[in-house]
């Protein structure tokens, strides 16, 4: 069981933005200040993401996901428990976690930083059937040839879409790296459906969900998690099926 730690938040500041927000980390007499997505550092310190964003912020994106990825499913012939996923932005395993309550047939996690595969192998030994440490922006032959290796017919992505943790091109390279007619399962913040935002990353999820490479089985609006003010941060949880691989035009759009 991991130790409780003492956690403050700054000051409402309306002007911080949520990829801006803050938390201090109380130890005795030290006061350190951690960015929400400084995660490496979070990572590090057993048990501080759970307390942070689970218990805290009262997050609920990966069972919702997981949720709508299983009725997605229900609605063919399939059986849940024979996809082989590609957990993208895989973190400490919390979506992973998640799948695994209703059962799959293998699991593979993936991430940027070292420090989330050390945090899933130290909190959730044996979770994954293999963790990969790579950056999709730059797989080799040698990767993409592991990844093939696998058959995934699923990709899920949970709280890693939008803020710059995850570049446009790493996350086609997943949705390439799963079989066509698999399924897709992620999540995004509600303001990259609007067309206010002209960022990249919410004109390219725009463009993928209405375009000819994904059959949308489910689009529902829910309470992410909450705020360090304590406001329902609201989001997108989207599952579909892949129905072709991206070509690189696709991307040269935005």
């Amino acid at each position: 069981m991991h130790i409780r730690h003492r956690i403050q938040f700054p000051p409402i500041d309306d002007r911080v933005g949520q990829d801006e927000a803050y938390f201090h980390l109380l130890d005795g007499d030290h006061r350190r200040t951690i960015r929400f997505h400084d995660y490496d550092a979070i990572y590090k310190v057993p048990g501080l993401y759970e307390q942070l964003f689970y218990d805290r912020l009262k997050c609920q994106s990966p069972s919702k996901v997981a949720e709508i990825l299983k009725s997605s499913v229900a609605q063919t012939s399939e059986n849940f428990t024979e996809l082989r996923v590609l957990d993208f932005g895989a973190g400490n395993g919390m979506m992973g976690e998640a799948l695994k309550k209703w059962g799959i047939s293998r699991l593979v996690g993936a991430d940027i930083i070292p420090e989330a595969q050390m945090a899933t192998e130290r909190d959730r030994p044996g979770l994954y059937d293999a963790y990969l440490v790579t950056d999709f922006c730059r797989l080799g032959p040698a990767e993409r040839e592991e990844l093939a290796s696998w058959s995934f017919d699923c990709l899920t992505t949970v709280a890693a879409l939008g803020f710059g943790d995850i570049p446009p091109l790493a996350f086609l390279e997943a949705f390439n790296a799963i079989q066509p007619q698999g399924w897709v399962a992620f999540n995004i913040k509600e303001t990259f459906f609007s067309h206010d935002d002209q960022s990249g990353f919410s004109k390219m999820i725009r463009q993928l969900i209405l375009s000819k490479y994904l059959d949308l089985y489910h689009l529902e609006r829910y309470r992410h998690r909450l705020s360090i003010q304590g406001e329902p941060l609201y989001y997108f949880a989207i599952a579909g099926r892949k129905k072709a691989d991206i070509p690189e035009d696709f991307l040269r759009q935005f």
